[in-house]
């Protein structure tokens, strides 16, 4: 039962990281009106947000390494809800910028260790449900941000109840912390069988290119659609911002 529970705190791990990650792009045509910004201003945002993920990913074998991968999924946590509560508090764009940086930093750091986690411990079916467990997330959060700015309440109010959500899951993190000493050790399977092996071709020397290269173009595509879709119906196609939010989720 410790492994079952373990999991499902993992799985709710990354709904919690797919949250806020389209959820800017949704918001950005009403922010920008407020704090007087043009609408290339988010790229500054998407950048600080990208280079801090991407700093946090590469250290985060050090730092679970000397910490473990619980109170780095648990702080990390915390991490982003502060960051996305500062959003909807913050008084100017500047505020946006630098709240820009913990937020950053907290999914990195998170999203590495939970594949490196799975991968290490679990079947590649459970890697599936992990990434569809962000899909959760990620199509959750522009619902949320576009019914927020279609009321009265405006993107603040969205960005409150993302942060709060992110800060129940961080407490979860917090409360079930115990579980993490329960690791599953995955099955080894035996040797492959020599005819097996005989069989086998060696992969060419640009296989090993083609992962990353596929998802850069994934991540390219994920990324410059969240960020712009909404400002582009918005703005050009003069469509609702709840409406543009269901279309970017």
């Amino acid at each position: 039962m410790p492994h079952v529970a373990l999991l499902a705190v993992v799985y709710f791990a990354f709904v919690s990281l797919g949250l806020p990650d389209s959820v800017l792009g949704v918001a950005w045509p009403s922010m920008r009106a407020l704090f007087g910004q043009p609408l290339q201003a988010v790229g500054l945002v998407t950048l600080i947000l990208t280079v801090c993920s991407a700093c946090s990913s590469f250290a985060s074998a050090a730092v679970q390494k000397r910490w473990g991968i619980g109170p780095v999924v648990m702080v990390s946590g915390f991490l982003t809800s502060l960051a996305l509560l500062g959003f909807s508090l913050a008084p100017s764009f500047v505020w946006i910028v630098v709240l820009a940086v913990p937020l950053g930093l907290g999914a990195g750091s998170v999203d590495a260790g939970l594949n490196h986690f799975v991968a290490e411990h679990y079947s590649s079916r459970h890697m599936n449900w992990l990434h569809g467990c962000w899909g959760i997330g990620a199509t959750l959060g522009p619902v949320i941000m576009g019914s927020a700015i279609a009321s009265a309440s405006g993107w603040q109010a969205g960005y409150l109840a993302i942060g709060l959500i992110q800060l129940v899951l961080a407490s979860l993190f917090l409360l079930t912390l115990r579980l993490w000493r329960h690791q599953p050790v995955r099955s080894q399977h035996g040797p492959e069988p020599a005819a097996h092996q005989g069989q086998r071709k060696a992969a060419p020397a640009w296989a090993a290119w083609l992962a990353p290269s596929m998802y850069l173009a994934d991540a390219t595509i994920e990324v410059g659609t969240g960020l712009w879709a909404a400002s582009i119906l918005v703005d050009h196609r003069r469509m609702g911002t709840q409406t543009a939010g269901l279309w970017v989720s």
